[in-house]
């Protein structure tokens, strides 16, 4: 499913260079309907703009491991994707054989129902797994904030930090709802300053994107790269000429 995108005012800061806001993004190819051509195009389109990374499917890792090397474009996957709930040891395995393939980072998805029960011990016990099991590469926790009360959130956010994540995430862009700027100025406040925030789900305009950024959010999963990064170019453009 896709989630409404974050509605925001035009954006009236000043405007960053393509190339700082190219590497806040991870071009996200996730839809299962992905072909093998449509996966090869996105990987082109991450090398072409620099984007930090590509967050592709598990299956998919090795083919853009290939397609990427020498690009400087890290390749992500997800663990535990969409919905959460797989064992911490299947989660650990999965971890474990996709750093294998290559992965460079890891977008994991907590146990939603255990933080909503209130056991937030077993979600921290389970981030600390997939962090070991990721054996010093970033894992970037993705909470499902639409299944969640605030508080949920922030003692999601405290969890994942003590656990040893490097970021906190919004969603998985397959819930009924994404990024929020309420969302990233509520975990950006959750978090040490050390510790990056990804917004994904929605972000798919460039006013969203730099509005994320100002409250907070150090990361986004984007598929509408290339239109948000080509829209900031003329913007600039049009400022300098």
């Amino acid at each position: 499913m896709s989630v409404t995108s974050i509605d925001v005012l035009p954006y009236a800061g000043p405007l960053p260079s393509v190339r700082s806001v190219a590497a806040m993004i991870d071009h996200s190819l996730l839809r299962p309907e992905l072909t093998r051509p449509e996966v090869l195009a996105g990987l082109a389109t991450a090398r072409e703009y620099a984007t930090a990374s590509v967050c592709v499917r598990p299956a998919d890792v090795a083919l853009a491991v290939a397609g990427l090397r020498g690009s400087g474009v890290a390749v992500g996957t997800v663990v535990g994707f969409p919905h959460g709930g797989a064992t911490t040891a299947t989660k650990e395995r999965e971890t474990a054989e996709l750093v294998a393939l290559g992965a460079a980072e890891i977008d994991m998805v907590i146990d939603v129902g255990r933080l909503r029960d209130g056991d937030v011990a077993y979600v921290e016990e389970q981030v600390a797994a997939v962090v070991v099991a990721a054996d010093g590469r970033p894992v970037k926790v993705i909470l499902e904030n639409w299944y969640l009360s605030d508080e949920q959130k922030v003692a999601g956010c405290a969890a994942s930090e003590r656990a040893g994540a490097a970021y906190v995430k919004t969603s998985t862009g397959f819930a009924g709802g994404g990024a929020t700027a309420a969302d990233i100025a509520l975990m950006r406040r959750s978090v040490s300053p050390s510790m990056g925030v990804k917004a994904a789900g929605g972000v798919r305009t460039l006013d969203a994107l730099l509005t994320l950024r100002d409250l907070g959010a150090t990361r986004f999963g984007a598929t509408t790269t290339a239109a948000m990064l080509d829209d900031l170019a003329r913007r600039l453009a049009s400022r300098d000429g």
